[in-house]
Order: C-alpha cells, then sequence, then structure tokens
C-alpha cells in the first residue's frame, strides 16, 4: 500500500471535471417527480393501515445553523432567534402529534430516530429536552435500535453533551468534514480545527455506544497534502465510523452562484478522479488500521457491533415520518415532502393541518429499482433478496444494464452476490443510473 497520495495511482484515467448538478443519488424516482397534485396520495397512505412486517423510523429536520457552509444546498437558517426556534420546535411537535392519529401507525414504535439539519446540536439544552421529550410522548423510543444526532463540533459544550446522551441518543455523528483551518474557512464551515478536538473529547467522555466522523473529499482549495493530514487526524481520534462524502456543487449553492457570477462552468473543486483518488487512499489508510468498508461512503471499525440502522432499514423500504420543513416521507409505499419554507410549514401546523407540499406513488416497477439503487451503494447486491421480496431475477430485468456494468470490470457476479469493485464502489452513483426508466434519465452526474 503506498504512504502517500503522490505515490498513488488516479482510479480513473480521465479526469473529469466538477460542474454543477446534484450527483449523490438519495432516492428513486428523482425528487423532480413528484407533485403537488400527488399530495391527497400521501394523506391517503397515512390513513391507511401499514404493510406486514415494515418498520418505522423518525426524522427530524432541524434547519438552524451558525453559518451557511459555501457547499450547503439543505434548507437552513441562520437568522433565527430563540423564540423563532422555539415556534418551529412547537410546530414539529403537533406534527409528530396529528402523525400519532393516524392509522399508518398501527401501533407500532420507531425503530430508528435521526434528528438531521442544519444543526440539531445548535438548540439549547432545555429546548433539546422540551423537543424530545414532547416527541417521546407521542412515539416512545424504548424500542428504537439506534438514535442519530448530528452535530457541529462548534455548537459542542459539555453541558450540552451530557444532555444529547441523556436523551437516548446512541450514534453521534460530527461533521468535521475537515481538519484545516485554512479549508474549513475558505468553504464557509462554522467550526475551526481547534473545535473538533475540544469537542471529541466532550464526546468521547460521555460513552456514546457509537461515534462518526464525516468528511468531505474535495472541498476548495484542498490539496494531496491537506488530504492526506485529514485521515491522520481522523485515524489518531480513532472514531466507530468515517463517512466520507465527495463534494458536489448542486444549484441552490454559494458556490454555483458565485460560478454564475463568473461565468466559469467547471467548480472550483478538485475532479472526480481526484475526489475518487482521495477516497481511495482513506479508505485503504482506514483498511490498513483495523476498519472494514462496508458502503460506498463508510468505513466502521467493528462492522459487527457498528450499524447503520436508518440506512439500512430506509434502503429495504421502511416507512419514514419525516418531520420539519422541507422533510421528507416514506410511509405505505407513497414518497412525499413537507412545505419548502419555514413560514408555509409552521402556518399549516398552526391550523392544525399537516404540511405536505407534493407527494409521488411510484410503480411496482419503481420501488424495485429503487432499492435495487440503494442497496448498490453497499458494494453487494444479493440476487435472492429480490427473487424473494420482488419475484424477479435481477439478471434476467435488467439483463442489458447488468451487462453494460460488468463489461466496465466495476461489478462481478459471484453467485447469489453481485459485487462491485472498490473503483466501482467510489462511483456507484454514476453506474446506478444503468436502472433508470428511460423517462427519469439524466445526464447531470459524474
Amino acid at each position: 500500500m503506498a504512504d502517500t497520495l503522490t505515490a498513488f495511482p488516479i482510479v480513473l484515467t480521465e479526469d473529469h471535471d466538477t460542474k454543477a448538478g446534484n450527483y449523490f443519488v438519495s432516492n428513486y424516482p428523482p425528487y423532480s417527480f413528484w407533485k403537488p397534485e400527488y399530495a391527497s396520495e400521501a394523506i391517503a397512505a397515512i390513513e391507511r393501515a401499514p404493510h406486514p412486517n415494515t418498520e418505522l423510523g423518525v426524522y427530524l429536520h432541524i434547519p438552524f445553523c451558525r453559518r451557511r457552509c459555501h457547499f450547503c444546498y439543505f434548507r437552513v437558517y441562520t437568522d433565527k432567534n430563540a423564540s423563532e426556534i422555539m415556534r418551529y420546535i412547537e410546530s414539529a411537535i403537533a406534527e409528530i402529534k396529528l402523525y400519532g392519529q393516524k392509522a399508518f401507525i398501527g401501533g407500532r414504535k420507531p425503530k430508528f430516530v435521526y434528528f438531521g439539519g442544519g444543526t440539531p446540536s445548535y438548540l439549547s439544552t432545555s429546548q433539546l429536552k422540551y423537543l424530545t421529550d414532547s416527541m417521546k410522548e407521542v412515539l416512545p423510543w424504548d424500542s428504537a435500535e439506534e438514535i442519530t444526532f448530528e452535530c457541529e463540533p462548534g455548537t459542542l459544550t459539555e453541558a450540552k453533551v451530557k444532555v444529547i446522551r441523556g436523551i437516548g441518543v446512541t450514534r453521534l455523528s460530527l461533521g468535521v468534514e475537515h481538519f484545516d483551518e485554512r479549508i474549513l474557512k475558505l468553504n464557509g464551515r462554522a467550526h475551526g480545527a481547534s473545535e473538533i478536538d475540544r469537542a471529541y473529547g466532550f464526546v468521547r467522555e460521555n460513552g456514546f455506544p457509537q461515534v462518526n466522523i464525516d468528511l468531505i473529499a474535495g472541498m476548495m482549495g484542498d490539496t494531496d497534502e491537506g488530504w492526506e493530514f485529514a485521515i491522520k487526524r481522523t485515524l489518531e481520534l480513532q472514531p466507530d465510523s468515517v463517512t466520507i462524502y465527495q463534494m458536489e456543487i448542486p444549484y441552490n449553492t454559494t458556490i454555483y452562484r458565485d460560478m454564475q457570477t463568473q461565468g466559469n462552468e467547471i467548480a472550483p473543486v478538485a475532479g472526480w478522479s481526484k475526489k475518487r483518488q482521495w477516497v481511495t487512499y482513506a479508505f485503504e489508510q482506514l483498511e490498513a488500521n483495523g476498519y472494514t468498508i462496508t458502503s460506498a461512503y463508510t468505513a466502521t471499525k467493528n462492522p459487527e457491533k457498528t450499524k447503520f440502522v436508518y440506512r439500512d432499514q430506509l434502503w429495504s423500504g421502511a416507512d419514514l415520518i419525516g418531520l420539519g420543513v422541507a422533510s421528507f416521507s416514506h410511509i405505505g409505499g407513497t414518497h412525499f415532502q413537507n412545505q419548502h419554507n419555514l413560514d408555509p410549514y409552521i402556518e399549516k401546523l398552526e391550523k392544525g393541518e399537516l404540511p405536505i407540499y407534493r407527494a409521488l406513488t411510484p410503480t411496482p416497477e419503481e420501488r424495485l429499482i429503487r432499492e435495487l439503487i440503494l442497496q448498490s451503494k453497499l458494494g453487494t447486491i444479493r440476487k435472492s433478496y429480490f427473487q424473494q421480496k420482488f419475484g424477479v431475477d435481477l439478471l434476467t430485468r435488467f439483463a442489458e444494464e447488468f451487462q453494460t456494468i460488468f463489461e466496465t470490470g466495476y461489478l462481478h457476479d459471484e453467485g447469489d452476490i453481485l459485487r462491485f469493485t472498490r473503483q466501482g464502489l467510489l462511483q456507484v452513483d454514476r453506474l446506478v443510473h444503468e436502472f433508470f426508466l428511460p423517462p427519469h434519465r439524466d445526464a447531470r452526474y459524474a
């Protein structure tokens, strides 16, 4: 194994520049096909009893941040005071209470709960206690296998970390992104390098069962030496898991707006082959230090102990209640999303109405493709799973699509398992477009 990036071979022979667009495939069919005129389908779905043996999860979007990162494309707000935040919290509580009365719950308790953002750790300790106590009154967490909570290092104090652990969080995910002060500032991160060690110390002292660190390969200003440093610092901290994303530039980011102003088509970040080179280097260094690669983005220290329940359940068709502004839900086979903006979201709930904005009910074929695409990101596809659940022989139904991928050398047939190579896994978000139905194909991917 190479010791430095400069000695490591580039994954792809051709360097593709990073251009604007969403490359990470998070769902199927694409969100652009979800429509307001289908919202009634979501209302119908929540009034039906749940499908047998379907797990239930809860996601809550906390849209508040100290600062908006230059690459951020999520619905976030940096200008809200304590009273405005409390109004939002009250709205989220009202939302879960409305869902708690619906037939789709069917006596189920959440198997997983996820607090994402934005910055969930932006909330005060009193706000966190009030919010989570109220949620538990509607849907108790005592059967949950995983409670995930995203944190920005600069928002954590010793007292807040104790509260986060006290509300039952089992997996704390620390949004480090990089360890270099210059790169953090250049990309608009709110925290500095010195705050990472301080926050990590608080986290480890409080005994979370799983601590995850997020990194981003290809941030503005990064170099081979900078990335080597980031991986070295990660290994020194020894988190239970590491999640690494390749930088993309969606259209609603400040980086893209700057590109438009300057008339630039190419984003000021590393190209795709360089990003994949950096992720490959990171994964090899992590493997050399006892980690196992468990998805296209994740390395875990102990795969038997360290799970990603939220990810694995969603990727196999679990129901999800998405609370908060712009949140996504999946109930009884129907996808839907809340109001995109804060005021309409809150106003709906203050009238006693669910804030559903748009929806889509995929066909059986589209549900099959969704799970095939998402489970591909784990690096292995189990044929028997799809045969048993959907009654489909994958290599027959998708013969042409699989043949195209086989010919790249990025996927191997190992009996019941179809296994992506490391190089294939690094660009799985590009490869899975082969499975998209013709109306859903889009050229904007890496």
